[in-house]
């Protein structure tokens, strides 16, 4: 049953009609009975209060539906960039993608950024251009902008016919035919009629386009063409899938999502195009006994593997932990274990979901996408098998949160209740992180953006009922070193009647920016035992992330431990830890200490007469402008900027353009901050 399986994410730019065209697909293939308008608020995927008053997608939503006998598990993605961990969990599970493009935006920031995420899960992906109804939309123009920017072999499948408001439906490239949807169904109905005369000679043209791109990928169909013969559709098809799942072409269609038109024959493609969990290449998995990466091939009756990619909390079930089985199957009630955490748990009950509703199941098989209750210790990038065969899926790479708020309870009594929600709301979402202040006692909370605390603390006082106040948005910084010093240390303490010392010289020296904190070793296994050795790397990497001279974590730094002195009568783990700690701090202290702020990469949107001004307000605010890109209309400006400046941008960039430009912005590198060395 494999064969008729597909895990297929929608992903795109917000906007861009994601949720939308989810809503239609729910609805032709009957897995609901109405429409559900983002902008009523009413849509099944953006089920959280939240999702509904913002009229944004914020959490990934799973849903499984049917159609021509295939089993379509669904997850609709944020376009946000404050959401950027929703949509890399989702692109790791899934076999393939709709990317969904805006007729008259084209290729958005947020949607180079997810297309370039599911470059580096090697995704396969068909495109659908929305909005052809829209004032200003062009689909030629959209093509051109898919090759130039994401530079993906894009081949159209379909043509609209007509556009803005005078778009009534599209041309098969494959069928050679015209489909139209008839309103009064809800374009449930659709009318084929022969392509029309004037239309005839810019659909023969796009076909032979068409083909010429295929013709590469296929002897037969080559032969076919070079012949003048006629080419079956079911060939054109077969040749098609071959060329997605290798990621070789990407399919494009179009349609209006809002209008009801174009929806249909986009599930046709999901299902003759994308691949079956078993046809993408196999997930690759570290084997902790033999140290070696292995292939983990897609059998359902093989050994069990699956990776949790989401954990959701729900009040009545606990813990909702979204699995994707590579491997095997998992039956309700029976114990699974967790890999990473050596621990074993119990699968109480399996579930099939349908955005926040569920069915049970009995069992959850290879290639398929299921919500396990009852397993309280997983964690996002968990891997979950058995104990005969330990093999970790390799984990998921988050982006660091840069910005920053205070908060704390109105009341002492709510104080326990508010740290019991910051763990739930932290274990749901990787990039989401607190700490205590540890000189001032405040709670600290982080994350990737302002939309994005904002969203998580009116979670805490909605959905948690937590009376908590909270402080203006802070930034996050980095602290490093700017030069190569040696250090020696010496501690000596004593502790219940007995002496704890310990000698040891530290290399600490700045390392090239983003390539994290490293230690080594330079001394030899005999110099001393394994257990103290290992103190002193306990001792550094614990004292890195409480920094040097302002408490913020510490990068870039690399430490090396070139001398130690060790006695077997007064040597201790302890002392050892405790020497490395001190001496790490006294050396960094010595090497010059710089303060690192965060620069984010802002993408600009703005009218032609409005981005003089919306430059200058980049460069008021610190900013250096990168490029600058002409379209029709709009005109696409790349810049970077401090993010310590770019609070309240949103308000000023709407006073400036008549609120008619937009921007995005996600962290970039951090850089020396230029005021101020301590």
């Amino acid at each position: 049953m494999l064969d008729r399986m597909r895990n297929i994410g929608i992903m795109a730019h917000i906007d861009a009609g994601k949720t939308t065209t989810t809503e239609r697909i729910l609805f032709y293939t009957g897995k609901s009975h109405k429409i559900g308008e983002v902008d009523d608020g009413e849509a099944v995927m953006d089920w959280m209060e939240q999702e509904q008053e913002r009229g944004i997608t914020i959490q990934s939503a799973a849903t499984t539906t049917y159609w021509r006998d295939f089993q379509i598990n669904i997850i609709d993605t944020p376009g946000h960039v404050d959401f950027t961990a929703e949509v890399e969990r989702s692109l790791r599970v899934l076999d393939g993608a709709v990317g969904v493009f805006c007729a008259v935006g084209g290729v958005e920031p947020q949607t180079e950024t997810v297309w370039h995420q599911a470059d580096r899960y090697k995704v396969p992906r068909i495109g659908f251009v929305n909005k052809m109804d829209r004032i200003g939309a062009d689909f030629f123009a959209v093509i051109e902008d898919i090759k130039a920017k994401l530079h993906a072999p894009v081949v159209p499948v379909q043509l609209p016919i007509g556009k803005e408001s005078a778009f009534e439906g599209v041309i098969d490239l494959i069928e050679m035919r015209e489909i139209r949807w008839d309103q009064g169904s809800d374009g449930e109905t659709m009318e084929y009629a022969p392509i029309a005369e004037d239309r005839e000679i810019l659909a023969a043209e796009w076909r032979e386009k068409m083909i010429d791109s295929l013709s590469s990928l296929s002897d037969e169909l080559t032969e076919l063409y070079l012949g003048g013969e006629e080419i079956p559709a079911e060939l054109i098809k077969k040749v098609l899938r071959e060329g997605t799942i290798g990621r070789a072409v990407v399919p494009v269609l179009c349609g209006a999502s809002r209008r009801n038109q174009g929806v249909q024959p986009l599930i046709d493609a999901v299902v003759d195009y994308l691949p079956a969990p078993d046809e993408v290449v196999p997930a690759v998995g570290h084997h902790l006994k033999k140290e070696e990466d292995i292939a983990v091939p897609c059998d359902p009756a093989g050994t069990p593997l699956g990776l949790v990619f989401k954990i959701q909390n729900d009040r009545e079930a606990g813990s909702l932990c979204y699995v994707r089985m590579y491997s095997g199957s998992i039956k309700t009630g029976s114990t699974v274990f967790n890999v990473g955490k050596k621990k074993r748990e119990r699968a109480n009950r399996i579930l099939r979901m349908h955005s926040n509703k569920s069915d049970p199941l009995d069992e959850v098989k290879a290639g398929d996408i299921a919500v396990i209750v009852g397993m309280k210790l997983a964690q996002t990038g968990d891997t979950i098998g058995s104990e005969g065969w330990p093999v970790l899926l390799e984990k998921m790479h988050f982006p660091e949160p840069v910005i920053s708020v205070a908060i704390e309870p109105k009341t002492m009594s709510e104080q326990a209740k508010l740290k019991d929600t910051l763990e739930i709301l932290a274990k749901e979402d990787p990039t989401f992180t607190t700490r205590e202040n540890e000189e001032t006692g405040q709670l600290i909370i982080s994350g990737m953006g302002e939309l994005h605390l904002d969203v998580l603390v009116t979670r805490m006082i909605k959905e948690y009922k937590v009376a908590a106040k909270v402080g203006n948005p802070q930034v996050t910084y980095r602290e490093s070193i700017s030069q190569k010093v040696e250090h020696s240390e010496s501690f000596s303490k004593v502790l219940a009647g007995k002496e704890n010392a310990a000698e040891l010289t530290l290399r600490v020296e700045p390392l090239p920016r983003g390539s994290g904190n490293r230690y080594t070793c330079a001394l030899k296994k005999s110099d001393a035992p394994e257990a103290i050795l290992d103190a002193v790397e306990r001792g550094v990497l614990n004292a890195l992330p409480s920094g040097i001279v302002l408490g913020y974590p510490c990068i870039d730094v690399g430490v090396t431990l070139v001398g130690l002195k060790y006695s077997e009568l007064t040597g201790t783990e302890f002392s050892f830890e405790a020497c490395a700690s001190l001496g790490l701090d006294e050396a960094c202290r010595k090497a010059v200490p710089i303060l690192l702020e965060p620069i984010m990469a802002v993408d600009l949107l703005s009218p032609k007469e409005f981005v003089g001004d919306v430059i200058s307000l980049v460069v008021q605010r610190g900013g250096l402008v990168q490029s600058m890109e002409s379209r029709t209309s709009i005109d696409h400006v790349k810049a970077q900027a401090p993010m310590a400046k770019m609070f309240g941008f949103m308000t000023a960039l709407r006073s400036v353009s008549q609120g008619r430009a937009t921007f995005a912005m996600e962290f970039s590198h951090f850089e020396k901050k230029a005021e101020k060395d301590f």
